[in-house]
């Protein structure tokens, strides 16, 4: 059972998650999920939030205790921050400067920017870097800078992520887009002017408010942390398993080759008289027999 929790429509409304956009900049698709207009601003639905941000925890749990990738993308100013923090807490990774085309259609490339990240970072910590000149080394440590800005927090990725959660899919349409090509599911934060069919698990609510962003990436980050608890969990009890299988196939074998040194000595010289005794006999057989001196004077005289 999930232990992580999902924000009440009070906390919701106390953090502002209800306010949409102006009238003018809305998007007919999200019709559903506006509640009403209020000085000419949208009002979202805040119980369907609740209940599309339920299913998708609900799905991002299910991801995380399995095992899947999950990247968190957050680009705008007033969510970079909160994107980092959540997504450290929870064990996802992020994207919370700039979203680096081909991440998902070309990550063979994306690989070998990050492979090169990782080999500047442990060249310089192991001092590598020292036989360079000065000017040279600035100019590592200025291109570590620059790929971990871009990198930094997606480094741990080993292959094409799984999940991507989104803040505002209008903002990170290249993310979407990519994802969307790629059949990766996507969970996104969804604000009255950006199309919610664009994400597999839309969550419309205000993606501008700081207050907003926080508690609804906290939600979101308390399932995939859970999912991922449950994941370790279960791995380790495979790991346990697999290793108590090991040993016990191990002590089967030693059982069956053992055989106690008296009975080893006994069997190993009756085996070696009966090959000394089988070599002799082969031995008469094919040896012919000589004709002594008597013989062969009595075979000339007859001739």
């Amino acid at each position: 059972m999930a232990k992580y929790k999902v924000p009440k429509i009070q906390e919701m409304l106390d953090a502002g998650v209800h306010f949409g956009h102006q009238v003018r900049r809305w998007h007919p698709k999200m019709e559903p999920y506006i509640f009403t207009t209020s000085k000419n601003i949208h009002i979202i639905d805040l119980e369907k939030t609740e209940s599309m941000l339920e299913k998708a925890c609900d799905f991002l749990y299910e991801q995380a205790s399995i095992g899947k990738s999950i990247v968190f993308v957050g680009t705008k100013r007033q969510s970079k921050e909160i994107v980092e923090l959540e997504a450290k807490r929870c064990g996802a990774m992020y994207v919370n400067e700039r979203w680096v085309g081909g991440t998902i259609t070309n990550f063979d490339t994306i690989k070998k920017n990050l492979d090169k990240l990782l080999d500047q970072i442990k060249g310089r910590e192991e001092e590598k870097f020292e036989i360079y000149t000065k000017r040279e080394r600035l100019m590592i440590d200025r291109e570590i800078e620059k790929l971990q800005i871009a990198y930094g927090g997606i480094v741990s990725l080993k292959k094409s992520p799984d999940v991507v959660f989104v803040i505002d899919p209008k903002r990170e349409k290249t993310a979407v887009r990519e994802a969307r090509r790629a059949n990766v599911p996507v969970v996104g934060i969804v604000d009255t002017n950006a199309d919610p069919t664009e994400v597999n698990y839309p969550i419309p609510a205000n993606d501008d408010a700081i207050k907003s962003v926080a508690l609804l990436v906290k939600a979101i980050a308390s399932a995939v942390e859970e999912g991922y608890r449950e994941w370790g969990k279960t791995k380790k009890e495979k790991e346990e398993k697999e290793e108590k299988e090991r040993k016990e196939r191990e002590k089967e074998l030693e059982v069956k080759v053992e055989v106690k040194p008296e009975e080893a000595i006994i069997v190993e010289e009756k085996l070696v008289e009966e090959v000394v005794k089988e070599e002799q006999e082969k031995i008469v057989k094919e040896t012919p027999i000589e004709e002594t001196e008597s013989d062969k004077k009595e075979e000339k005289e007859d001739k």
